[in-house]
Protein backbone atom coordinates (compact mmCIF):
# COMPACT_ATOMS: atom_id res chain seq x y z
CA UNK A 1 0.00 0.00 0.00
CA UNK A 2 1.48 3.39 -0.93
CA UNK A 3 1.92 5.84 1.90
CA UNK A 4 -0.09 9.08 1.85
CA UNK A 5 1.77 12.01 0.37
CA UNK A 6 3.12 14.75 2.59
CA UNK A 7 0.56 17.17 1.16
CA UNK A 8 -2.21 14.85 2.27
CA UNK A 9 -0.83 14.55 5.78
CA UNK A 10 0.33 18.08 6.45
CA UNK A 11 -1.68 20.11 8.97
CA UNK A 12 -4.81 17.95 8.99
CA UNK A 13 -7.61 20.26 10.03
CA UNK A 14 -6.90 23.73 11.42
CA UNK A 15 -5.58 23.82 14.99
CA UNK A 16 -7.93 25.11 17.64
CA UNK A 17 -6.66 28.67 18.01
CA UNK A 18 -6.71 30.31 21.43
CA UNK A 19 -6.69 34.09 21.09
CA UNK A 20 -4.16 36.34 22.78
CA UNK A 21 -6.79 37.88 25.06
CA UNK A 22 -8.27 34.56 26.21
CA UNK A 23 -8.54 34.90 30.03
CA UNK A 24 -8.99 31.20 30.73
CA UNK A 25 -11.52 29.74 33.17
CA UNK A 26 -11.89 30.58 36.83
CA UNK A 27 -10.23 28.11 39.18
CA UNK A 28 -13.57 27.82 41.01
CA UNK A 29 -15.12 25.98 38.06
CA UNK A 30 -12.81 22.94 38.14
CA UNK A 31 -11.14 20.55 40.53
CA UNK A 32 -7.35 20.50 40.84
CA UNK A 33 -4.77 19.78 43.59
CA UNK A 34 -5.59 22.36 46.25
CA UNK A 35 -1.93 22.98 47.12
CA UNK A 36 -1.55 24.66 43.72
CA UNK A 37 -4.29 27.24 44.40
CA UNK A 38 -1.96 30.25 44.59
CA UNK A 39 0.44 28.92 41.98
CA UNK A 40 -1.79 29.01 38.89
CA UNK A 41 -3.70 31.95 37.43
CA UNK A 42 -6.45 30.10 35.60
CA UNK A 43 -7.53 26.92 33.86
CA UNK A 44 -6.35 27.63 30.32
CA UNK A 45 -7.48 24.43 28.58
CA UNK A 46 -9.71 22.07 30.62
CA UNK A 47 -8.95 18.37 30.60
CA UNK A 48 -12.19 17.51 28.80
CA UNK A 49 -11.33 19.86 25.93
CA UNK A 50 -7.85 18.33 25.68
CA UNK A 51 -9.32 14.84 25.45
CA UNK A 52 -11.89 15.83 22.84
CA UNK A 53 -9.24 17.46 20.68
CA UNK A 54 -6.88 14.48 21.10
CA UNK A 55 -9.64 12.16 19.90
CA UNK A 56 -10.08 14.33 16.80
CA UNK A 57 -6.34 14.10 16.07
CA UNK A 58 -6.59 10.32 16.40
CA UNK A 59 -9.31 10.36 13.72
CA UNK A 60 -7.03 12.33 11.38
CA UNK A 61 -4.16 9.90 11.93
CA UNK A 62 -6.39 6.87 11.35
CA UNK A 63 -7.70 8.36 8.11
CA UNK A 64 -4.20 9.19 6.84
CA UNK A 65 -2.33 6.01 7.69
CA UNK A 66 -5.17 3.49 7.43
CA UNK A 67 -3.67 0.00 7.82
CA UNK A 68 -0.02 1.04 7.86
CA UNK A 69 2.03 0.37 10.98
CA UNK A 70 3.73 3.29 12.71
CA UNK A 71 6.49 3.70 15.24
CA UNK A 72 5.40 6.26 17.84
CA UNK A 73 8.28 8.18 19.41
CA UNK A 74 7.04 9.75 22.63
CA UNK A 75 9.01 12.74 23.90
CA UNK A 76 9.42 12.60 27.68
CA UNK A 77 8.56 13.90 30.05
CA UNK A 78 6.05 16.48 28.90
CA UNK A 79 4.57 14.40 26.10
CA UNK A 80 3.72 11.23 27.99
CA UNK A 81 0.06 11.99 28.82
CA UNK A 82 -0.71 13.29 25.36
CA UNK A 83 0.99 10.27 23.80
CA UNK A 84 -0.81 7.77 26.03
CA UNK A 85 -4.21 9.33 25.35
CA UNK A 86 -3.58 9.67 21.61
CA UNK A 87 -2.48 6.05 21.22
CA UNK A 88 -5.44 4.88 23.33
CA UNK A 89 -7.89 6.77 21.10
CA UNK A 90 -6.24 5.22 18.02
CA UNK A 91 -6.75 1.76 19.55
CA UNK A 92 -10.39 2.49 20.43
CA UNK A 93 -11.12 3.75 16.93
CA UNK A 94 -9.50 0.64 15.49
CA UNK A 95 -11.60 -1.67 17.66
CA UNK A 96 -14.79 0.12 16.60
CA UNK A 97 -14.10 0.07 12.87
CA UNK A 98 -12.71 -2.15 10.14
CA UNK A 99 -9.39 -0.30 10.25
CA UNK A 100 -6.61 -1.09 12.68
CA UNK A 101 -3.44 0.96 12.97
CA UNK A 102 -0.71 -1.03 14.68
CA UNK A 103 1.37 1.24 16.91
CA UNK A 104 4.64 0.52 18.67
CA UNK A 105 5.72 3.11 21.21
CA UNK A 106 9.30 4.08 22.01
CA UNK A 107 10.52 6.92 24.22
CA UNK A 108 13.09 9.67 24.13
CA UNK A 109 13.70 12.09 26.98
CA UNK A 110 14.61 15.70 26.36
CA UNK A 111 15.31 18.67 28.60
CA UNK A 112 14.58 22.06 27.05
CA UNK A 113 13.59 24.46 29.85
CA UNK A 114 15.24 25.97 32.89
CA UNK A 115 12.61 27.71 34.98
CA UNK A 116 10.35 29.27 32.32
CA UNK A 117 13.07 29.92 29.71
CA UNK A 118 13.62 27.64 26.75
CA UNK A 119 17.22 26.60 26.19
CA UNK A 120 18.69 26.66 22.69
CA UNK A 121 20.42 23.31 22.87
CA UNK A 122 18.76 19.92 22.58
CA UNK A 123 19.61 17.87 25.67
CA UNK A 124 18.88 14.18 25.09
CA UNK A 125 18.92 12.29 28.37
CA UNK A 126 19.73 8.60 28.14
CA UNK A 127 20.06 6.60 24.92
CA UNK A 128 20.55 8.70 21.78
CA UNK A 129 20.59 5.71 19.41
CA UNK A 130 17.35 5.72 17.41
CA UNK A 131 18.47 3.16 14.85
CA UNK A 132 15.22 1.24 15.44
CA UNK A 133 13.53 3.96 13.33
CA UNK A 134 15.46 3.10 10.18
CA UNK A 135 13.06 2.34 7.34
CA UNK A 136 10.00 2.82 9.57
CA UNK A 137 7.10 5.24 9.49
CA UNK A 138 7.69 7.41 12.56
CA UNK A 139 5.16 9.58 14.38
CA UNK A 140 6.75 11.90 16.94
CA UNK A 141 4.37 12.82 19.75
CA UNK A 142 5.34 15.91 21.69
CA UNK A 143 3.86 18.98 23.32
CA UNK A 144 5.59 21.37 20.92
CA UNK A 145 9.08 22.19 22.26
CA UNK A 146 12.52 21.62 20.65
CA UNK A 147 10.95 20.06 17.56
CA UNK A 148 13.34 21.49 14.97
CA UNK A 149 16.41 20.10 16.70
CA UNK A 150 14.74 16.75 17.42
CA UNK A 151 13.63 16.29 13.82
CA UNK A 152 17.18 16.89 12.63
CA UNK A 153 18.43 14.23 15.05
CA UNK A 154 15.73 11.71 14.10
CA UNK A 155 16.32 12.09 10.36
CA UNK A 156 19.94 11.01 10.73
CA UNK A 157 18.59 7.49 11.39
CA UNK A 158 16.81 7.39 8.00
CA UNK A 159 13.20 6.63 8.87
CA UNK A 160 10.91 6.05 5.89
CA UNK A 161 8.61 8.90 6.90
CA UNK A 162 8.36 11.26 9.86
CA UNK A 163 5.21 13.04 10.97
CA UNK A 164 4.71 15.09 14.12
CA UNK A 165 1.73 15.28 16.44
CA UNK A 166 1.95 18.18 18.87
CA UNK A 167 -0.53 19.17 21.53
CA UNK A 168 0.53 22.83 21.62
CA UNK A 169 2.08 25.22 19.13
CA UNK A 170 2.90 28.71 20.39
CA UNK A 171 2.48 31.84 18.31
CA UNK A 172 5.77 33.72 18.24
CA UNK A 173 6.62 37.03 16.50
CA UNK A 174 9.15 35.34 14.20
CA UNK A 175 7.37 32.00 14.00
CA UNK A 176 8.18 30.15 10.80
CA UNK A 177 5.93 27.50 9.28
CA UNK A 178 4.93 24.96 11.88
CA UNK A 179 6.84 21.68 11.86
CA UNK A 180 3.84 19.91 13.39
CA UNK A 181 1.54 17.91 11.10
CA UNK A 182 -1.20 17.27 13.67
CA UNK A 183 -1.74 20.25 15.96
CA UNK A 184 -3.93 20.26 19.02
CA UNK A 185 -4.00 23.93 19.96
CA UNK A 186 -2.31 27.09 18.76
CA UNK A 187 -1.78 29.29 21.80
CA UNK A 188 -0.21 32.65 22.64
CA UNK A 189 3.36 32.70 23.90
CA UNK A 190 2.44 32.01 27.52
CA UNK A 191 4.14 29.58 29.89
CA UNK A 192 1.66 26.83 30.69
CA UNK A 193 1.80 23.80 32.95
CA UNK A 194 -0.25 20.70 33.62
CA UNK A 195 -1.19 17.58 31.65
CA UNK A 196 2.44 16.44 32.13
CA UNK A 197 3.91 19.87 31.30
CA UNK A 198 6.08 21.05 34.17
CA UNK A 199 7.86 23.95 35.76
CA UNK A 200 11.03 22.50 37.26
CA UNK A 201 9.29 19.12 37.64
CA UNK A 202 6.22 20.54 39.41
CA UNK A 203 2.63 20.65 38.07
CA UNK A 204 2.80 17.49 35.97
CA UNK A 205 -0.03 16.09 38.13
CA UNK A 206 -2.52 18.73 36.98
CA UNK A 207 -5.12 17.28 34.59
CA UNK A 208 -5.83 20.68 33.03
CA UNK A 209 -3.44 22.97 31.20
CA UNK A 210 -3.02 26.07 33.35
CA UNK A 211 -1.21 29.41 33.30
CA UNK A 212 1.47 29.65 35.96
CA UNK A 213 1.18 32.59 38.35
CA UNK A 214 4.01 34.87 39.45
CA UNK A 215 3.73 33.28 42.91
CA UNK A 216 4.16 29.82 41.42
CA UNK A 217 7.20 30.87 39.39
CA UNK A 218 8.90 32.31 42.45
CA UNK A 219 8.00 29.40 44.74
CA UNK A 220 9.45 26.69 42.47
CA UNK A 221 12.25 28.64 40.79
CA UNK A 222 15.72 27.05 40.89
Amino acid sequence: RPFPSSSTLCHRGPPRTIKDDWPGYSLDLFTYPEHYHDDIENIYIPHGVIMNRTERLAHYIMDDFRDDNIMVLCVLKGGYKFCADLVEFIKILGRNSNKYLETRVEFIRLKSYLNDQSTEDLHIIGCQDLSFLRGKVCAIVDTGKTMKALLKHVETFEPKMVKVAGLLVKRLPNMAESLTDYVGFEIPNRFVVGYALDYNEYFRDLNHICVLSRTGKMKYKI
